[in-house]
């Protein structure tokens, strides 16, 4: 494998006849992507069990690293919602500090995915599976923000979902009206915000004034959850609400760069989170390179490299450890954003961190005032957006299979985890994949003469398959001595290794009635593995004229 050519980053063929006029274009989309990333990156970060600038600096550096170094034009990287309750889950069972190390990890792994060119099996999971999970994670997330919303005093969630109800439910007198208000405004708003000012809208149809015209487009512009998270948190502020704000749980929120930290890597404690490393790549890896695929359907550039993506997102989750920072990936609602914005390069990235970075530096105080609440909200309208509800109420046009895997997949992923999720979906997927296939392969029995017993052989022979072999082994065994058992296999198109051997014990059932047995008509795969096997030579001397034909 030549690196020099795998790693070639989308940036430096983005910015071949780059001009002015794609500079303005990708300025203004980084800098609307950069507000938007600020709420939503607090907001993951809590959510999480960490502190806020933890997802700030995630986007920050993260986001920048993904820019520089990916496979895409336009995909946003930071801190996800997906991510929520796989972080908040190893946290709590593992601490913060093999949080970092596993991120770490997760990174390497990424990277070597991308260097060895794994990138485009990501498409082979089962979109069934992956509804069934981003729902369940998009319930979690909704479930693990009841707390702040409702106001509720608990010390800490536990990170079970049934246990997190109990919690709920026990503490459900401590309910404070004013931040349930703050937050049913918030997501009330977020619904209500993009409506307000869309083409359909009366009060659209009302204005008549161009510069009434201009003040509604330029509100079109605005990010609705930097709408309500700006009006709620001087709501909040100026009438002086008793609801717990950021400032209030966490202290203050460092105005510099983050200081360099080395995990204390060690090979044991590697060895202990392997199970955390690869939750973290494998949901980084289906994340990233799915939200590549929505941009490359949303945007007239061109497509998205999966491999470079990966290394990017490897060198991404690796590096943003090191200054405290979360698992990173790539993040559909503000990639959609950018290309919205008009972005026309990797370089609309790079501003979108750049003007995190900035707002983080100047206005880290004003962040203290946030409710929470309010982020709670915000998190509540992304667990809304992040699930395919509709594919619930469409269950019924789909197979018994797809059901089974998308339900399975689901309810996995909401009563244990990611993990067990997916391993049980991709075994069921496998298992109902075999099952499918083998009630392809069929053995028609063609004529009965005598002796002379002829089938027709249709499909894939393997080891799913094998059974139906068994059949004729049985015809055999009960039929008339001398056999001549005649298999055309001109429909065979595919036999594995499990096949020939139920074609050899086909063979010795056939010898032991002191018969013969005659393969025709085979295809280029079956007859080079019987040829590459010896089984062509076996027949040939079993009997004393036939061979095997074409």
């Amino acid at each position: 494998m030549n690196l020099s050519f795998a790693f070639r980053p989308r940036l430096l063929d983005a910015l071949r006849g780059y001009d002015r006029d794609r500079f303005v274009h990708d300025l203004g989309a980084g800098v609307t992507v950069g507000i938007v990333a600020l709420p939503l990156a607090m907001a993951f970060a809590i959510a999480s069990g960490l502190k806020p600038e933890a997802g700030l600096w995630t986007a920050i550096i993260a986001g920048l690293v993904i820019a520089t170094l990916g496979g895409s034009n336009v995909q946003i990287g930071g801190p996800a919602g997906a991510f929520i309750v796989i972080v908040y889950g190893i946290v709590e069972q593992y601490g913060l500090a093999n949080l970092l190390i596993s991120t770490a990890c997760a990174g390497v792994l990424l990277f070597a995915l991308g260097l060895l060119r794994l990138g485009r099996m990501v498409r082979y999971v089962p979109v069934s599976i992956v509804i069934g999970f981003t729902n369940g994670i998009a319930v979690l997330i909704a479930c693990s923000q009841l707390k702040d919303w409702l106001g509720l005093s608990i010390a800490k969630m536990p990170a079970d979902f049934f246990t997190q109800l109990k919690v709920i439910a026990l503490h459900i007198g401590s309910f404070n009206l004013y931040a349930f208000a703050l937050g049913v405004a918030c997501v009330g708003g977020l619904f209500l915000w993009p409506r307000l000012w869309g083409e359909r809208s009366p009060i659209q149809a009302a204005i008549e004034l161009p510069g009434m015209r201009s003040t509604a487009q330029l509100n079109r512009r605005v990010p609705a959850p930097v709408v309500a998270l700006v009006t709620l948190t001087w709501v909040a502020w100026y009438f002086e609400l008793p609801v717990e704000t950021i400032g209030k749980r966490f202290g203050d929120i460092p105005r510099g760069l983050p200081p360099l930290v080395l995990p204390e890597f060690s090979w044991a404690t590697v060895k202990l989170l392997v199970t955390p490393t690869i939750t973290i790549a494998l949901l980084g890896a289906i994340e990233s390179l799915l939200c590549a695929r929505v941009a490359d359907q949303l945007s007239t550039l061109p497509r998205h490299d999966p491999n470079q993506e990966l290394m990017a997102q490897g060198v991404a989750n690796f590096v943003s450890p090191f200054f405290g920072g979360m698992p990173a990936t790539g993040t559909i609602a503000r990639t959609v954003t950018n290309i919205r914005a008009g972005a026309t390069s990797p370089l609309a990235g790079v501003v979108h961190s750049v003007t995190l970075a900035v707002i983080v530096l100047a206005a880290a105080p004003l962040a203290l005032l946030v409710p929470l609440p309010v982020l709670a909200g915000i998190l509540l309208f992304v667990a809304w957006n992040m699930g395919e509800w509709r594919e619930f109420a469409h269950l019924g046009k789909y197979s018994a299979h797809y059901r089974l895997l998308m339900l399975g997949t689901f309810f996995l992923t909401v009563v244990f985890d990611l993990t067990v999720a997916v391993q049980a979906g991709l075994v069921m997927a496998c298992a109902l994949f075999v099952r499918k296939m083998s009630s392809l392969f069929s053995v028609e029995l063609v004529r009965r003469e005598g002796a002379i017993i002829q089938y027709r052989l249709y499909g894939s022979l393997f080891f799913g398959a094998v059974a139906r072999i068994d059949e004729v082994v049985q015809a055999v065994e009960s039929g008339p001595m001398q056999p001549v058992v005649i298999l055309d296999a001109l429909q065979l198109v595919h036999l594995d290794t499990s096949g020939l051997d139920s074609l050899r014990q086909l063979h010795k059932a056939v010898l032991l009635r002191g018969g013969t047995l005659h393969l025709e008509n085979l295809q280029q795969q079956p007859r080079e593995v019987i040829e590459r096997s010896g089984f062509g030579a076996e027949l040939v001397a079993s009997r004393p004229s036939p061979e095997v034909s074409a």
